[in-house]
């Protein structure tokens, strides 16, 4: 009896990965940007934490709700491509066994080769067939609005609640510098462990990352510091 197929490859992470690495960025860079600038600007300690706080809230339901309607509009196209697949299986057998034979003969298979590897593999399931083949939609890489909103908002709270835990921690007058530090170290760390988890290089994906990070915290700094003076 033949093994069972059980390398796992790293492409089956992307729906989770992307997911969770934009909302934790997000959640990291806008609200300690926000509370950066909020305390740049001379504002006490309550205002601060009350424009992280309804950054958070703010921002985990947007990504949500972004989240979801982007994927679900990517769930639903498939979905009408995979419907019009079945009428045309239900409707037009023969030309589709014709179609599944031809990619396989663009791959290199000869005619009589191609022509049993798609009558087998439509014997065995040919809506699977012609999604993967034609389609190129496998259940591994489905769109999963649901999933896919609650890793974003999940992981943007998280992001989050760095800042104010670090606002709430730190002495009053060394929040703008405390939060700067600790999100930019938490961006380095996010970056290098998304893209281990990816396979690309971490100290690249960890400049990428904290290089954005820093930038936006210091265009609110000195927006706030700006605003700040002139109040």
């Amino acid at each position: 009896m033949p093994m069972p197929h059980s390398e796992r490859h790293r492409t089956s992470r992307t729906g989770w990965l992307r997911a969770v690495v934009l909302g934790a960025n997000d959640g990291l860079v806008s609200v300690s940007s926000l509370v950066v600038g909020v305390a740049a600007g001379g504002s006490p300690r309550m205002q601060v934490l009350l424009a992280g706080m309804a950054a958070l809230v703010a921002g985990a339901l947007s990504m949500a709700a972004g989240e979801y309607v982007s994927v679900q509009t990517q769930a639903d196209t498939e979905e009408a491509d995979l419907r019009r697949e079945r009428e045309e299986l239900a409707t037009e057998p023969e030309a589709e066994l014709e179609e599944l034979a031809a990619i396989y003969r663009s791959y290199g298979l000869d005619e009589p080769l191609a022509r049993q590897v798609a009558e087998q593999l439509t014997a065995a399931g040919a809506l699977a067939a012609h999604a993967r083949e034609e389609l190129g939609i496998t259940e591994t890489l489905r769109a999963r609005p649901l999933q896919a909103a609650a890793a974003s908002a999940a992981s943007f709270t998280l992001g989050a609640l760095l800042p104010i835990v670090v606002v709430l921690s730190v002495p009053r007058g060394h929040a703008s510098a405390a939060v700067a530090a600790g999100t930019l170290a938490a961006l380095l760390i996010l970056g290098a462990v998304a893209a281990y988890t990816g396979g690309a290089s971490m100290v690249r994906g960890a400049l990428r990352i904290g290089f954005w990070g820093a930038l936006a915290m210091g265009i609110t700094a000195l927006v706030g510091s700006i605003f700040g003076a002139a109040a």
